[in-house]
């Protein structure tokens, strides 16, 4: 029973911390968000001195636990900081159920960050991604170019589906590119003469067999890539694309002369 009684008893040393943050100054209050308490870093929030500042050093801290960061994400003062959303959807513990609903209050190059911070959870990497996809429509296109160099494979993906060759030619240099949504661009019958041949100059996709086939089978191909790409197929492939639907009369003659020349 002594023993119970004693624990009902609060510590000095803490009554004394959660005193100070709870009544000091600003300064001192940037002192008392570094304890390791979460009880004291609560009562530092109901500090009348509280503001943006010592929020977003707060949020910088990586050991706050989930219910701190609900009671942050609640404060008064982030519901009209831009700043301090983003440090709240930045910090890794903050629950997917704050963090989701804030992304589309983030600015493009933002969520593009979200979606390679150390700590980001499968689901607010996809949220971001998809939420940076849904933009791109109304995104300039000098914005589109840079997102180009530096997005991660879904968003890439997307911006290889627009065609542009002025943004292709930086997806295509960018190392998280898929083959796949090179071989999506070169095989579409839309897809630009000049943005085929970006990929079939390019020294890490021009020379994949995948995409030189893709290539031969698309009637946007340039003729004079066509030709090229004609003189070093092998047999088969000759043969096959001499059946394709794809390919018109010209196209199918030179497939037929390629043919003679090798004796078949």
């Amino acid at each position: 029973m002594e023993k119970a009684a004693k624990s009902t008893h609060l510590d000095p040393e803490l009554s004394r911390r959660l005193h100070r943050a709870l009544t000091c100054g600003k300064e001192e209050l940037f002192e008392a968000l570094l304890d390791p308490a979460m009880e004291v870093l609560r009562a530092a929030l109901r500090n009348p001195a509280l503001d943006d500042n010592h929020l977003l050093a707060l949020l910088g801290r990586r050991d706050l636990t989930e219910e701190l960061l609900k009671a942050v994400a609640a404060h008064d003062l982030v519901a009209g900081s831009h700043r301090l959303t983003v440090a709240l959807v930045h910090n890794p513990g903050t629950p997917a159920t704050i963090s989701l609903p804030l992304l589309p209050r983030l600015y493009l190059f933002e969520l593009d960050t979200i979606t390679k911070l150390p700590g980001t959870t499968p689901d607010q990497r996809l949220a971001a991604e998809r939420t940076i996809i849904q933009r791109l429509p109304a995104t300039p296109l000098g914005n589109r170019i840079t997102l180009a160099r530096r997005a991660t494979a879904p968003v890439l993906d997307a911006l290889m589906k627009e065609g542009d060759v002025r943004v292709v030619e930086p997806c295509l240099a960018n190392p998280r590119l898929k083959e796949a949504s090179v071989f999506q661009l070169v095989s579409a019958g839309r897809t630009s003469a000049d943005a085929i041949a970006a990929v079939a100059r390019h020294p890490r996709w021009g020379n994949r067999p995948n995409l030189k086939t893709a290539m031969l089978r698309n009637p946007s191909t340039p003729a004079s890539l066509f030709t090229t790409l004609l003189a070093a197929a092998p047999v088969m492939e000759l043969r096959n694309l001499s059946a394709s639907g794809r390919l018109g009369q010209e196209r199918k003659r030179l497939i037929q002369e390629e043919l003679r020349r090798r004796g078949c």
